[in-house]
């Protein structure tokens, strides 16, 4: 087996709410090898988006490690842990969250623009990928004048612009109709069958079933993990090992 790309061992992160103190990653530890499908699941509450958020090193663990693509990102300063997310770390999320006064492409190229990336080479990086996700004659469309689906296209090419070895994604289908939502994820089975590691945080049970294996959180802690298709557990390292 080849070596994780994500690994993670004993994870916390805690919440003060009025008087009480909310575990809401309470010692996660888990292993995502390359090219999986993960979904993550769990009630609202359960910890799934904190525990994505500390993945796509957008919050940090209070105590625990983690390592991404073989180097060790828990310490990492601001400037460090942003160009991980930039280089490494694509992110979807329920939204789209596309900007209304640039185009589709222009809305792609933003990342690379970020990242230094001269003009004529975004714009062909960014209508490549467009293509790629099935948007070949919407380039120049602005926002509103895509659909909900065609939006969400625009955000996962833009999520996919820097080739980054991790795709995070968090209710991606949430504000989608249901046609629209299977069209979104046959596009993230599609791009996972090409090799891309994807994780999804959901609640919705058709979102999870795509996926080739289950996570299921709990008050922060792993209670379950599944690959689909068989449903057989296996090692979270191990699964309910938290410990609040």
């Amino acid at each position: 087996m080849s070596e994780p790309l994500v690994r993670t061992a004993g994870l916390r992160k805690h919440y003060l709410a009025g008087d009480a103190i909310v575990h809401a990653v309470a010692g996660v530890s888990l292993s995502i090898q390359p090219g999986e499908f993960v979904a993550i699941v769990g009630r609202s509450g359960s910890g799934k988006s904190t525990l994505m958020s500390m993945l796509g090193l957008l919050e940090r663990p209070e105590t625990g490690k983690y390592v991404l693509n073989g180097r060790e990102v828990t310490n990492l300063d601001e400037d460090a842990r942003a160009a991980v997310r930039s280089r490494e770390i694509g992110f979807v999320f329920q939204m789209s969250s596309l900007l209304a006064r640039s185009s589709a492409v222009e809305n792609v190229e933003l990342p690379l623009a970020y990242a230094g990336v001269r003009r004529a080479e975004r714009h062909s990086r960014a209508k490549a990928v467009l293509d790629r996700v099935g948007l070949t004659q919407r380039f120049g469309h602005w926002p509103h004048q895509l659909s909900g689906g065609e939006q969400q296209r625009v955000a996962i090419a833009r999520a996919l612009v820097n080739n980054p070895v991790l795709i995070l994604a968090d209710e991606p289908t949430g504000a989608l109709d249901s046609k629209t939502a299977d069209d979104v994820l046959s596009l993230f089975t599609s791009l996972n069958e090409e090799g891309r590691t994807i994780v999804v945080v959901t609640h919705a049970p058709e979102v999870a079933k795509r996926a080739g294996r289950r996570i299921t959180l709990h008050d922060g802690c792993i209670v379950s993990d599944t690959l689909v298709e068989s449903l057989t557990s296996i090692s979270a390292e191990p699964a309910g090992n938290c410990d609040p």
